[in-house]
């Protein structure tokens, strides 16, 4: 028995267990801060990289409803019900399919300069265009994928719920918890087709990426949204207040009000949508780049150096 027990063990072997090395943290705060500080120092090039496309995505879909809707109702139109329905949703699929491609070229875009400026380079949207161009279209694809994964488990959820009856109230908040982890898994499918061209293999590609750092991708969004509301909140009052104090003061105060309450909101909707997306878009790239900086040891400017 001694025997056999010296002979299994060789000396100078550490037979103790080995210790895992403890899992580095995403960093939620350093990445809305920096992100914060990006969107700030690069302001009027962020609002340009995603300013027509969000508009486009937005005219568009109101100039659809607008003709749907200039003869004021459906009966007008004397539409049967089931005509009413297929008109409702082949809007809703072309206004998804808008606020997808507006996504894509908007973080084709922005992934790029977010790197450059976080890394103080010269920021040139013009030499983004052709490597945002090649990725568009996996992005549009993956995302239209992600979108239809959504709305299948969400539609899960409300027959989970009409069964319920009223304690669907508690499902919500796990609806929306799942919602999120969802979105975690795929969250940098855009930079990764970006910058590793890997095409429509994007999906995998996040879903390892983003493998054990879901929960804090989940709060870092989350946290984006919470502090970009609190923006919105405050432009949108202080605009609100201009357009009454400038209506209330001018003559011809009919057409500026019919202006302001039709012309102005949709610009500064289209305005405050854009800049919203080019933080999210922002954010997503700097979780992109720590996640490969903690499981592959890349750094931004060895990301960035795809694009020299």
């Amino acid at each position: 028995m001694t025997d056999q027990h010296q002979s299994s063990s060789q000396p100078g072997q550490d037979w103790r267990p080995q210790q895992t090395q403890p899992k580095l943290p995403l960093g939620v705060g350093t990445i809305i801060a920096q992100s914060f500080s990006i969107l700030f120092r690069n302001f009027f090039r962020v609002f340009l990289a995603g300013v027509v496309p969000s508009v486009l995505g937005y005219i568009i879909p109101l100039a659809l409803v607008a003709s749907i809707g200039s003869l004021s109702t459906f009966q007008q139109l004397q539409l049967q019900p089931e005509e009413a329905f297929t008109r409702v949703a082949i809007l809703g699929t072309v206004w998804t399919f808008l606020q997808i491609a507006v996504y894509a070229i908007t973080a084709a875009l922005l992934v790029q300069l977010a790197y450059d400026a976080k890394l103080s380079r010269p920021v040139r949207l013009l030499r983004y265009v052709k490597p945002a161009i090649s990725a568009v279209l996996p992005i549009i694809v993956l995302g239209i994928a992600v979108s239809f994964l959504l709305v299948i488990a969400m539609s899960a959820f409300f027959l989970v719920g009409s069964l319920l009856g009223p304690a669907i109230l508690i499902l919500f908040p796990v609806a929306s918890l799942f919602y999120g982890w969802i979105v975690a898994v795929f969250v940098v499918t855009a930079p990764a087709i970006v910058i590793e061209r890997v095409g429509l293999r994007g999906l995998k590609r996040s879903a390892e990426l983003t493998k054990e750092y879901r929960w804090p991708i989940v709060g870092t969004l989350a946290l984006a949204a919470i502090c970009f509301g609190l923006i919105n909140t405050v432009i949108g009052g202080v605009a609100t207040l201009f357009f009454v104090a400038l209506v209330s003061t001018t003559q011809d105060g009919a057409y500026l009000g019919a202006l302001t309450g039709s012309i102005l909101p949709l610009l500064l909707y289209s305005t405050v949508f854009t800049i919203g997306t080019g933080l999210v878009c922002i954010v997503i790239a700097l979780i992109y780049a720590r996640l490969r900086e903690i499981k592959e040891g890349i750094s931004v400017d060895q990301i960035a150096a795809v694009f020299e």
